[in-house]
């Protein structure tokens, strides 16, 4: 089977790429990715050598190259996004271009080359915040953030093509994502690789806001579950069912470092901050799926993960994952944090609202 993965060398999408290469010695895989500030080959140098994978740099908006590209692939998986949230707060269009007309880009060139399924992979951010109780598929979206109001839009779009042109599409929704790989602009990465170098972690808020945090390669399993054996139309929450404060989370963090709350910078909350998000992941289950990672050993992983792989993470945190985002109060800059007890190196280094939504 032949397999068009756009985002590829991203978070999320390069576990999926190294996941689907492991586990269907079948599978071929064309991996298209813009390689913007949270893309990287680096995130890929293991599968350079394997004849089935196959490498392509690209924008899923780009009509042409994807038309060009995309006949002779059975599955197009969709993990193309800006992520950020609060980087779609300072600059709306580019996520709304990218998550919901790139999807759009995406499920046309589908539709003309004949490929057999999108997946379009979301996020339970499009339902909004929930103070009791779990979301189901069936739910209102009511997206809070530019980010999350174009990846509904995504799935909005992916959904109609299957109403109207009968494209095999299915769409998944996912809680906070967590593991080897991501960019340390998001909150585990970020506070991990903070402390590697002795400075703080910026908390937004009292750290109240409530996440489920499901193990990337947990993740990947689902998906590549729901592209197999999901029904054409069908929707899929994907989530581990590991609910905790972010106050909390902050304090595992420290713990697996053996410092105590005296290295937590309280900062000013983002707009529009959800304060909980939580999944209804019965249909995902009745497939078979269920995560295979305890949150406190995985976690423990990511952050050895983080250790071992300084050479992958630090030429991508001056990138943009220390930079302060202001969400245009302000003139934005660096601001100073020095090196607490002793540790790092000092000089300008920002604490930045880290995205906590993973």
């Amino acid at each position: 089977m032949r397999f068009f993965v756009t985002g590829g060398a991203g978070f999320i999408g390069s576990n999926y790429v190294r996941h689907l290469l492991a586990t269907d010695p079948e599978a071929r895989v064309t991996n298209f990715d813009k390689l913007t500030y949270a893309g990287t080959r680096a995130s890929v140098a293991d599968l350079e050598d394997d004849p089935r994978h196959s490498f392509v740099r690209g924008d899923i908006c780009d009509a042409g190259l994807v038309g060009e590209l995309l006949p002779g692939h059975d599955v197009v998986v969709n993990f193309a996004a800006e992520t950020h949230v609060d980087r779609s707060i300072v600059e709306p269009l580019e996520a709304v271009r990218t998550n919901t007309v790139g999807v759009a880009t995406l499920a046309e060139a589908a539709r003309a080359a004949g490929v057999g399924r999108l997946v379009q992979v979301g996020t339970d951010e499009e339902y909004g915040t929930i103070s009791d109780g779990s979301f189901r598929e069936s739910d209102r979206l009511e997206p809070s953030s530019p980010y999350s109001a174009g990846k509904a839009g995504g799935s909005l779009v992916a959904l109609a093509y299957a109403t109207t042109h009968k494209l095999d599409v299915v769409v998944t929704r996912c809680t906070n994502n967590y593991g080897p790989y991501q960019f340390p602009e998001k909150v585990i990465p970020l506070f991990v690789t903070n402390l590697l170098d002795g400075h703080k972690v910026p908390l937004y808020g009292s750290g109240g806001n409530v996440r489920d945090w499901l193990y990337v390669l947990d993740h990947c399993a689902a998906i590549d579950l729901v592209l197999r054996r999901g029904q054409t139309g069908g929707i899929y929450n994907i989530g581990a069912g590991n609910e905790v404060s972010n106050l909390e989370l902050t304090r595992r963090i420290l713990a697996a470092f053996g410092v105590g709350e005296e290295m937590i910078e309280y900062v000013p909350d983002r707009p529009g901050h959800d304060w909980r998000y939580s999944l209804d992941t019965t249909r995902l289950r009745e497939l078979g799926w269920a995560p295979a990672h305890d949150f406190d050993a995985g976690l423990a992983e990511t952050i050895a993960w983080y250790r071992d792989h300084e050479a992958w993470w630090r030429p991508m945190k001056p990138a943009g994952a220390t930079r302060t985002l202001d969400h245009g109060r302000g003139s934005g800059g660096l601001k100073p944090s020095p090196p607490v007890n002793g540790r790092g190196s000092g000089g300008l280094k920002p604490s930045p609202p880290a995205n906590q939504d993973g």
